[in-house]
């Protein structure tokens, strides 16, 4: 059962386990530029696949960041307020290869995430919400934690 709504969460009705949304987004090399543009992060890997392939990549891939950042919507979306998220933490486990489909419809990648209630702290009504995040069949980030306060 998934929890997901535009309706803020209410901790009593919140349980370890409880699955409060899922998506996939779809990722393209322009994203990627975007993001740069944003971010300042111009770093080669992210945008030449001659140079990424060159320093041992699989070609190029996605900033951290973006993943990261990618990652936490879905709890914040569930919150209702990005205000309410005041912790989040996550470990990089693998990159994400993003192909060029540039001219085309096709992601050149997708991430896949899913959040449950990982832990509840009644004292400071806050939930832990553990995200998992995979791309291509592999997990590309662990330990992906967002502490959410409730009213």
């Amino acid at each position: 059962m998934a929890a997901e709504s535009a309706v803020a969460p209410v901790f009593e009705q919140l349980e370890t386990g409880l699955e409060i949304g899922r998506r996939e987004i779809a990722v393209t090399r322009s994203d990627l530029v975007r993001y740069a543009g944003a971010s300042g992060d111009f770093n080669p890997i992210h945008w030449n696949n001659d140079f990424a392939v060159a320093v041992e990549l699989p070609g190029v891939i996605a900033h951290g960041m973006f993943t990261m950042g990618a990652a936490v919507q879905l709890v914040v979306d569930w919150a209702g307020n990005p205000g309410a998220v005041v912790d989040y933490q996550t470990r990089f486990t693998k990159p994400v290869p993003v192909a060029d489909t540039t001219g085309t419809d096709e992601p050149g990648a997708i991430l896949e995430i899913v959040g449950t209630v990982g832990a509840l702290d009644a004292e400071a009504r806050t939930a832990r919400i553990d995200l998992m995040v995979t791309s291509a069949g592999q997990r590309v980030l662990t330990k992906a934690q967002a502490v959410v306060r409730l009213g």
